[in-house]
Order: C-alpha cells, then sequence, then structure tokens
C-alpha cells in the first residue's frame, strides 16, 4: 500500500507541478478533503474585448463551458484516482490515466491560452521586441516567417490540437511545435517550455469562421498577447 499510495502522489504531484510552471500565475488550485483540485481561473478581459478577431460568444461559450466541464472532470478523475490508489484498485489507476491526461491537458493548456490573448486597446497584436523578438529573428528569419509557419502548421493539423511556439531549453532554440487534442506540451518533452499556445479545436473558432481555420489563425494575430511570451521567455533565460 506505501508503494501504491507514494506512486499515486507522484502521478498527482506531476500534473499539479505541470499546471503551475505551465501557466503564470497559478491555475486556480483548492485543497478539498486534503486532494489538491482546480476552478476555473478569471479571464483578464471581457467576453467582448477580442472582437472583431474573437467574438463575445466564441470566448464565452469557450471559457464557461469548455474549459470549465475540462476542470470539473479532472477534478472527478483526481478524486477517484485518490480512492482507487487507498484501495489498491490498480487496474482503475491505470484506466483514469488518459482521463487525467486530456481534462489535465485541457486545463494547463486553456489557462495558458487566455494569457496569451489581450484586447487590442491594452496592446494585443503589438510585435515581441526585446530578447524575445530578437530570439525570433535568430531562430525563423523573422517574425512575419515565424507566424506563417505557426499558421500553415495549425491549419495542417489534422483533427482537434495545438500549436504553440516553445523554448527548447536544451538546445536553446524555439521551436514550433503541435500537440494532438489536449495533450500539453510538456508531453513532447520537459525540455519544452510553452511560450504561445494556440488553440486550434473548432470549439475555439467554428462559430465566427465556419471550416475556414486559416482565417480564424490569422485573425488571432491581432490579439496575442506577446508581453506574456516574452515574460515567460525572460524568466526561462535568465
Amino acid at each position: 500500500m506505501a508503494l501504491r499510495a507514494s506512486a499515486a502522489r507522484k502521478t498527482l504531484g506531476n500534473w499539479f507541478r505541470v499546471g503551475k510552471s505551465m501557466a503564470v500565475g497559478g491555475l486556480g488550485h483548492r485543497q478539498a478533503r486534503g486532494l489538491q483540485t482546480f476552478s476555473l481561473p478569471d479571464l483578464p478581459y471581457d467576453y467582448g474585448a477580442l472582437e472583431p478577431a474573437i467574438s463575445a460568444e466564441i470566448m464565452q461559450l469557450h471559457h464557461q463551458k469548455h474549459h470549465q466541464t475540462y476542470i470539473t472532470n479532472y477534478n472527478k478523475a483526481l478524486e477517484q484516482l485518490d480512492e482507487a490508489v487507498n484501495k489498491g484498485e490498480t487496474a482503475k489507476v491505470v484506466h483514469l490515466q488518459s482521463a487525467i491526461k486530456f481534462n489535465g491537458g485541457g486545463h494547463v493548456n486553456h489557462s495558458i491560452f487566455w494569457k496569451n490573448l489581450k484586447p487590442i486597446a491594452e496592446g494585443g497584436g503589438e510585435p515581441p521586441h526585446s530578447a524575445l523578438g530578437w530570439a525570433i529573428d535568430q531562430n525563423f528569419g523573422s517574425l512575419e516567417t515565424l507566424i506563417q509557419k505557426i499558421n500553415a502548421e495549425g491549419a495542417a493539423l489534422q483533427g482537434s490540437g495545438w500549436v504553440w511556439l516553445a523554448l527548447d531549453k536544451e538546445a536553446k532554440k524555439l521551436r514550433v511545435e503541435t500537440t494532438a487534442n489536449q495533450d500539453p506540451l510538456i508531453t513532447k518533452g520537459t525540455n519544452f517550455i510553452p511560450l504561445l499556445g494556440i488553440d486550434v479545436w473548432e470549439h475555439a473558432y467554428y462559430l465566427q469562421y465556419k471550416n475556414v481555420r486559416p482565417d480564424y489563425l490569422k485573425n488571432i494575430w491581432n490579439v496575442i498577447n506577446w508581453k506574456y511570451a516574452i515574460e515567460v521567455y525572460g524568466n526561462e533565460v535568465a
């Protein structure tokens, strides 16, 4: 039982550390009966503040319904895992890993995504400068080339998933990566730090852009919060 309990704490702890490290400002966690659970983080802007790039209807549904569902199911899976470990139900522990990965990843990814966006009136879309701007030029040639690469890979991603601008801490380079479904970037390796993530699930754009994902990818750059990416990059390379 001691070994099983230790393994469960490690599993839960890994997800908590992923969440805290991948979303500056925390993920809205709380303690419930000794088990750490999570709550929906507030947005730093109104639902309609990103228009016309992203409609208020999409933002409200995306935040209140989709993100909340991931949190609800993540908390449920964590509670079931804790119970299964305490009962020594190894098969159930294994079975719950996919739900934890999917819903926990959805919570981690969306918590980053909200921070990656900012209204135009508050600086959304302003290009990055300082060390990150220089690194983009060094790794991709120009910001325009980077945007084209992210848009191309995001448009080409089959099914649902995410496209990321990542810092590869081992190689000390910026990279564009994609992840399927709600896999967080850490599933590609602990050396990858997410600077910018764009949700290319249909729920992120379909009500406004229908099936034309490239138009969504083109317009979202008008509300990208490069200041957040600059902050994360600066903290990681300091």
